[in-house]
């Protein structure tokens, strides 16, 4: 919970909150501030990742709609880490 207050503090609120399950590996927290910086959180399981969107001031559970989907804003830097370079 201390890494989504973190990001709610550097990146505005209301923070919205997307749970994604990842298998073995446990669930998933995409994080989307208001300034459409986006970070994430992995945790053992789909239970605790809502038990966490849940409990974290300023933070807002969502699903992948238009409208977080449009709230997200990607620069340069991070598409390029996501094409592995």
């Amino acid at each position: 919970m201390k890494t989504a207050s973190a990001f709610v503090a550097a990146h505005g609120k209301p923070v919205r909150a997307v749970v994604e399950n990842v298998g073995r590996a446990g669930a998933r927290i995409v994080l989307v501030g208001d300034d459409g910086a986006m970070g994430d959180v992995v945790l053992p399981d789909v239970a605790t990742a809502e038990a966490v969107v849940e409990a974290a001031a300023d933070v807002e559970k969502h699903e992948w709609d238009r409208e977080t989907t449009a709230a997200v804003k990607i620069g340069p830097a991070h598409r390029r880490k996501m094409a592995g370079r």
